[in-house]
């Protein structure tokens, strides 16, 4: 029996590979239980780990379980101060996670509790993602996928343009600091030292979110608060933006103003704006683009069950997340699947009619959800044996049932 194993991650508790392998264990400890007591070898036990991800965090991770190499440079943060930042590369391609460079979780001090603040709101740049994509372009790379989310600025991807030459200037011919807020000073935009090589680069923008950039479904609005804003922040960025666009559509045409209506443009912050406004990307739902790269199709051939799911298994998770973008994928190759995750809110409904064979939370083994999330592991992989022991007694019932028909048809 073979088992494909693709998992996102559990988030705030385990990387999707960290969950692969866990559930791996799982089901290898508990088919060899089960075996061991019908008294059946466990040798043809086979699982296939292939982490996956929705197009924001974990993508990486995705990326380099499917053969990419992992690669690493210093970037500026999102304030400013000096990171290292992680990205993937397989021969031309590269897959780059912009909260690696310019998100809320490398924001300084964000991981001991410190919020992020209307400050940080008004002052984080995209500088640092402009220079993953030219740590990319300089090995060669010439088709770039942009997993965004999680990002701390709001800045319109104006510190991509920076990071990849370009120079943002006030009246006085004053380069701006980083961030949204400055951009309210922007007079012009020089682009004399704009990365030749963007022009035979393919872009790919890995993204679920549908925003434009601007108004009161835009980048500032929507998503300025859970990046420090207050009310009177959103409304000065939402304007800043604005600005950008026109002084940007005064450089390139009137393409930087459609594009700012564009679905897309106003994920994290505005990024998803100067990937189709300047970069000319082509936006995909994140996981269509993520099964794509880790050739998951191809990779179920031969497989008798997939395993998918994520930490929290919702109303969400119908909307195009990872379970079922995997579910989509099985049931093509007539594989039948199942869900794993922390805990789900679905009605037994919902779970009928989203294609999986069955559901398992970790909430079956412990209700208490905090302690879910503190011990995930040990969970996953105790939930991992059961549903092992399971596999292990199906396996006997189909050879029960053959050696069954094998003696019919002798006796025939």
């Amino acid at each position: 029996m073979r088992v494909v194993i693709a998992p996102d991650k559990f988030k705030g508790s385990l990387s999707a590979p960290e969950v692969a392998s866990r559930l791996s264990a799982g089901l290898r400890a508990g088919f060899a239980a089960g075996s061991a007591a019908a008294s059946l070898p466990a040798e043809g036990f086979e699982t296939t780990l292939i982490p996956v991800a929705d197009g924001g965090e974990g993508t990486l991770d995705a990326a380099v379980g499917s053969g990419f190499t992992r690669r690493s440079t210093t970037v500026t943060g999102p304030t400013g101060q000096p990171i290292t930042a992680e990205f993937a590369v397989r021969g031309e391609e590269a897959v780059i996670e912009m909260a690696a460079a310019s998100g809320l979780a490398v924001l300084p001090g964000f991981g001991d509790g410190s919020a992020p603040s209307t400050e940080t709101a008004k002052s984080s740049t995209s500088l640092g993602t402009g220079e993953l994509i030219r740590a990319a372009l300089d090995l060669g790379c010439r088709h770039i996928i942009l997993g965004v989310g999680g990002s701390a600025n709001t800045d319109g991807g104006a510190g991509v343009l920076q990071g990849l030459g370009a120079v943002l200037l006030d009246a006085e011919g004053n380069e701006l600091p980083g961030g949204g807020a400055a951009l309210a000073r922007l007079d012009r935009i020089d682009f004399s030292n704009l990365d030749v090589r963007l022009e035979v680069t393919e872009f790919v923008l890995a993204s679920d979110v549908d925003n434009p950039l601007l108004g009161r479904t835009g980048a500032a609005a929507i998503f300025g608060p859970q990046k420090g804003a207050t009310p009177d922040d959103v409304a000065s960025l939402d304007a800043a933006l604005a600005h950008f666009v026109q002084v940007l559509a005064n450089e390139i045409g009137s393409e930087a103003q459609d594009a700012a209506q564009a679905p897309g443009a106003g994920a994290a912050g505005g990024v998803g704006y100067i990937a189709i406004a300047a970069l000319g990307a082509a936006r995909r739902p994140g996981i269509d683009v993520v099964l794509e790269f880790t050739e998951l199709e191809q990779r179920l051939a031969g497989a008798d069950l997939v395993i998918t799911g994520e930490g929290s298994l919702d109303e969400q998770s119908l909307l195009g997340k990872t379970p079922m973008g995997v579910a989509r994928a099985a049931a093509r190759s007539g594989i039948p699947v199942i869900a794993v995750c922390g805990r789900s809110t679905l009605s037994p409904e919902q779970l009928s009619e989203s294609g999986f064979e069955s559901v398992h939370a970790l909430t079956e083994l412990e209700s208490n959800v905090e302690k879910c999330i503190a011990e995930a592991g040990p969970l996953l992989e105790e939930l991992g044996k059961h549903i092992g022991v399971r596999l292990s007694e199906k396996a006997v019932s189909t050879q029960d049932a053959a050696r069954t028909e094998t003696k019919e048809q002798l006796h025939v």
